[in-house]
């Protein structure tokens, strides 16, 4: 099939020999294009290749796929809600609906590759809260995978960050869903979350696991986060994920008294946290693995200008290389531009 390079993405295979204007050789045929690869055909000027497409890219497979997930996502979020209100009314998590909810959608999350498109589908239209463990608990065990863990151990990891939040059901909803910024006595208040969640999920006879991460999901590597102010030696890794899941769905995600921000600028200042905050670990893995996803999005500009991002940028990966029409934009040279809004 031949395609104009910029509408390559990683994954695509060259079915011949690619040569420049001038004659020059650039890449052999059976090659397997990254973004690497898609740079330096743009740098040859190489305008048409011939590739032969995966199927795991093909479109058609993508929706089909995201579409089989989105109920078991919708799922999650209800089953949330339930959960949440019962440990309010009991003081007790039923581990039985828990794992009802948790098997099928981790079943499902195996076979999505592109977690920003998956990001993308998801529509808040729920209370925060409950959107918000979906999300973390998704995320999580997304994040324990990349890093190694094995099938048993990631899934324990998504249930953990699906429960981080079951000690909200404590605090008041005149303080929680407060529009304004919250006064010291209100914060501290808020905090106490973490203990709450600990307690129902001890009390529950859970895993011990997600009690810690109810516990220390607010903790930070130089020691200077909540509840107990201990510093990363003294954090379980779990918690060390959640905490990034955590941190990086409160920003994408609409809440009473923030707007939603653009997922590249989030994952900048995770990046930016890492040094000190968040466990570089996690992070970094939660960034490895999703800029490659970004490649072939639509997105809208600051400027108001719609373009794709067609390659990631080595000199700063949260500043892509976009194209409107026959112009190419380097964001990491434009900075007066930034990407407001990526399109599913």
């Amino acid at each position: 099939m031949r395609v104009h390079v910029t509408d390559l993405k990683p994954g695509d295979i060259l079915q011949a020999d690619t040569f420049s204007a001038h004659g020059l050789h650039v890449l052999q045929k059976n090659t397997k294009l990254g973004p690497e690869e898609i740079s330096k055909l743009l740098k040859h000027h190489v305008e048409f290749v011939e590739v032969e497409l995966p199927i795991e890219v093909q479109p058609s497979k993508k929706e089909e796929s995201l579409s089989k997930v989105k109920p078991h996502l919708a799922q999650a979020i209800d089953g949330f809600e339930n959960i949440y209100l019962e440990a309010l009314s009991t003081g007790k998590v039923n581990d039985t609906v828990v794992e009802d909810i948790m098997h099928p959608l981790v079943d499902q999350l195996v076979e999505q590759k592109d977690i920003v498109s998956l990001l993308l589908v998801l529509e808040q239209d729920d209370d925060y809260t409950y959107h918000h463990s979906m999300q973390v608990g998704m995320l999580s065990y997304y994040i324990a995978t990349w890093l190694g863990y094995s099938k048993k151990e990631s899934y324990l990891a998504g249930k953990a960050g699906y429960l981080h939040d079951i000690g909200k059901c404590r605090i008041p909803s005149d303080i929680l869903n407060k529009p304004g910024k919250l006064t010291p006595e209100e914060f501290e208040i808020v905090k106490l979350h973490t203990t709450y969640g600990y307690e129902i999920i001890r009390d529950s006879s859970l895993d011990e696991v997600s009690a810690l991460v109810a516990l220390q999901h607010h903790e930070r590597d130089d020691g200077t986060g909540y509840p107990l102010r201990v510093n990363k030696h003294n954090v379980h890794p779990f918690s060390q994920i959640t905490a990034v899941a955590d941190v990086f769905s409160a920003m994408t995600t609409h809440r009473v008294y923030q707007s939603k921000q653009a997922l590249l600028t989030v994952l900048k200042e995770i990046y930016d946290l890492s040094f000190g905050k968040l466990n570089p670990k996690p992070t970094q893995a939660l960034i490895r693995h999703m800029t490659p996803n970004f490649i072939g999005k639509n997105v809208v500009l600051s400027n108001g200008k719609s373009g794709k991002i067609i390659m990631n940028n080595n000199i700063d990966f949260f500043r892509p290389l976009v194209q409107i029409d026959d112009i190419f934009i380097d964001l990491s040279i434009e900075s007066h531009l930034s990407i407001e809004r990526i399109l599913v």
